[in-house]
């Protein structure tokens, strides 16, 4: 019964969503810069998933570990 109150509770959201951005254009500008901040975070939030997960789940990447070692004092 929890996956069916989840799968609603997406659906509502969703919708709110959708409603959301049709009344946008009518929007006040106070609004506007409110939505656009939230979704530009969001979208960060995304992309920096995205580059960490290839970055450290690439198997290609992970055998290439250089080891540093103290430079000696000439």
């Amino acid at each position: 019964m929890a996956a069916a109150d989840f799968v609603q509770e997406m659906r509502s959201t969703g919708e709110k969503l959708l409603l959301k951005l049709q009344k946008l254009p009518q929007a006040e500008p106070v609004e506007i810069v409110a939505f656009s901040v939230i979704l530009l975070f969001t979208a960060t939030v995304l992309l920096l998933l995205l580059i960490a997960c290839s970055c450290c789940c690439c198997p290609e990447h992970r055998g290439r570990k250089v080891q540093v070692r103290p430079m000696t004092p000439p």
